[in-house]
C-alpha cells in the first residue's frame, strides 16, 4: 500500500500581518568587525522602528548593551571563545563577568540569552569543547548567586557541522564523535530550560549544488519539493529541512523538550565572480520569504503551528571580515541606516519590495482601475508548470476547478492547468506584480483568459 505523502506548506507569497506589529520570533544579528558602523544609540533605534524584537551580539560590548536599555528589545549577549578556559576553571571569573556584562544593565537592559562560546563544537580543540560545559555551568551558578537564574537563560551556539546526518531530514543525527560532550551539553539546556542554537544557512547548501531546482528550494519559490525517504514529508524548502534535521537529532537522543533557537542565517547580496548565489534578488527572495515563512506561523513539518525564534543575519555589512566578498556583504541596512533592501521589516514604510520573489506584506492593495489575470510566459516547460501547479494546489486553494468533472478541466493539459492555477494564487494575494512570478515564468495580462465555462477568477491588480 502507498504510504500517503503529507504536504506542508507556507504561503510565501502573500501575508496579511500588518506592518505595525512586532514579531517576538523575528531577530538580528549585530555583529561589529567593521569601521564605519554609526552610534550604537542609531541602530537601536533603527531596530525600535522594525518588526525585529531581538538583536544577538556575539560579545558584551557596554555600549551596545547600555543602547538597547528602555527598547524593549531582547538581547542576546555573548561569551567569546577566548573566556572559555577561564570561567570553565574559575567560579568567580563567572561572577565577574556577570558583574561586568549583566548586573549593570539588566533590567532596563532586556537581556535574554548568553551564548557561552560561538560553534566551539565545530573548531575541533577537544580541550575547548571539554571546557564549555563546565563554563556554561559556572556562567548559570553566577547568575544564580546574582538572582538572575530564571530571567537569563545560558547556551551556546552551534553551526550545522555537529551533524553528521541532515538528509533527509527524519534521518538527523549528530556526530558520534562529539556525542558524549554533546549530551552533556543537552542535559544542561534541558535542566535549566535555555534553548539550543544553531546556524542553518540555506545559502551553503545551493552552494554545494548549485542547481536551479536547488535555488528555488532555498529560496522558498515554487518547486516539487523533495520527500522524506523516512517519514514520507514532503518538504518544500531548505529552511524547514534544515531545522527538522536537528529536531530529529534532538529528538533520537532523547532531547524532545529542548527547544531550537535559529542563531544566524542569511544570505549575502553581492560576492566574487566565482561565487555562485550571491545577488539582491537572492538573498531579497531568501530573507523575504522566510519572514513571510515565520509570520504565517505554519512552523516546519515537525514542529508545526509555530515559528521558530530566528536572528537574521545581519544588521550590517562588516567590512572588516576576511575571505571572499560574499563575507562582508550579509547586511540588510547600510551604515548610513537605509535599507539594502526592503524586506518589509518597516513598520511604518509602505514601500512594498520590488524583487518579484518578495512577499508583500502590506495589509492591503489600492485598488486600480484595470483588471489583470496571472498566465505563464510562452516557453515554458511542462516541467516547471508543474511544479508550479503542485505548489499552487499544495496550499489549500480551491483547484477544483481543474479537477475530472470540473468547469476547466479541459483542455486537459498541464498548461492549462497551470495557467488556472497560477492565477487563483495571484488572485488570492495581493494582487501586485511579484505575486505573479513562478521563479520567472508568469506573467500578468489584461486579456481575460476565461473560455467557455471555463471563469478565471480576476478583479483589479
Amino acid at each position: 500500500m502507498a504510504v500517503p505523502i503529507l504536504l506542508y506548506y507556507s504561503f510565501l507569497f502573500f501575508s496579511f500581518t500588518p506592518l505595525s506589529k512586532s514579531q517576538s520570533f523575528i531577530g538580528v544579528n549585530y555583529g561589529q568587525v567593521a569601521d564605519n558602523l554609526p552610534p550604537p544609540e542609531a541602530t537601536a533605534k533603527l531596530l525600535q522602528s522594525t518588526a525585529i524584537e531581538k538583536v544577538r551580539l556575539y560579545g558584551s560590548d557596554p555600549a551596545v548593551i547600555k543602547a538597547f536599555a528602555n527598547t524593549g528589545i531582547g538581547i542576546a549577549i555573548g561569551v567569546s571563545n577566548s573566556d572559555i578556559p577561564a570561567m570553565a576553571a574559575d567560579p568567580n571569573f563567572a561572577k565577574n563577568w556577570i558583574g561586568a556584562n549583566v548586573a549593570p544593565f539588566y533590567p532596563a537592559s532586556k537581556i535574554i540569552l548568553i551564548n557561552v562560546g560561538n560553534e566551539v563544537m565545530s573548531y575541533n580543540d577537544r580541550n575547548l569543547m571539554a571546557q564549555l560545559l563546565p563554563a556554561m555551568q559556572n556562567l548559570q551558578n553566577a547568575l544564580d548567586s546574582a538572582d538572575l537564574g530564571g530571567k537569563i537563560k545560558v547556551s551556546t551556539v552551534h553551526s550545522m557541522a555537529v551533524l553528521r546526518q541532515s538528509d533527509p531530514p527524519s534521518s538527523g543525527s549528530f556526530d558520534p564523535s562529539i556525542g558524549d560532550l554533546l549530551k552533556g551539553l543537552l542535559g544542561f539546556n534541558k535542566a535549566t530550560g535555555s534553548p539550543f542554537a544553531i546556524n542553518p544557512y540555506p545559502y551553503f547548501a545551493y552552494r554545494s549544488d548549485p542547481r536551479p531546482e536547488t535555488l528555488a528550494f532555498c529560496l522558498f519559490q515554487p518547486n516539487s519539493g523533495r520527500v522524506d525517504s523516512g517519514s514520507k514529508i514532503k518538504y518544500t524548502n531548505m529552511f524547514d529541512a534544515q531545522v527538522d534535521a536537528i529536531r530529529s537529532a534532538l529528538d533520537a537522543m532523547g532531547f524532545n523538550s529542548v527547544e531550537i533557537v535559529v542563531a544566524e542565517t542569511g544570505w549575502p547580496y553581492k560576492g566574487d565572480s566565482n561565487e555562485v548565489g550571491p545577488s539582491v534578488e537572492n538573498a531579497k527572495a531568501y530573507n523575504g520569504n522566510l519572514i513571510a515563512h515565520l509570520r504565517s506561523m505554519v512552523g516546519t513539518p515537525l514542529m508545526p503551528g509555530k515559528s521558530v525564534d530566528t536572528y537574521l543575519f545581519a544588521v550590517y555589512d562588516e567590512n572588516q571580515k576576511p575571505g571572499p566578498t560574499s563575507e562582508r556583504a550579509f547586511g540588510l541596512f547600510k551604515p548610513d541606516l537605509t535599507m539594502t533592501y526592503d524586506v518589509g521589516l518597516s513598520k511604518t514604510s509602505q514601500t512594498t519590495p520590488s524583487t518579484p520573489k518578495t512577499p508583500t506584506i502590506n495589509p492591503a492593495p489600492k485598488p486600480e482601475k484595470e483588471a489583470y489575470w496571472c498566465v505563464p510566459k510562452g516557453g515554458v516547460s511542462d516541467a516547471q508548470l508543474q511544479a508550479n501547479l503542485d505548489y499552487v494546489c499544495g496550499q489549500g486553494l480551491d483547484c477544483s476547478p481543474i479537477q475530472p468533472g470540473g468547469a476547466c478541466f479541459e483542455p486537459s493539459t498541464v498548461a492549462s492547468h497551470a495557467s488556472y492555477a497560477m492565477n487563483v494564487l495571484y488572485q488570492s494575494s495581493e494582487k501586485k506584480p511579484w505575486n505573479c512570478d513562478f521563479s520567472q515564468t508568469a506573467t500578468l495580462t489584461s486579456t481575460n483568459p476565461s473560455y467557455d465555462k471555463c471563469i478565471y477568477p480576476g478583479g483589479s491588480s
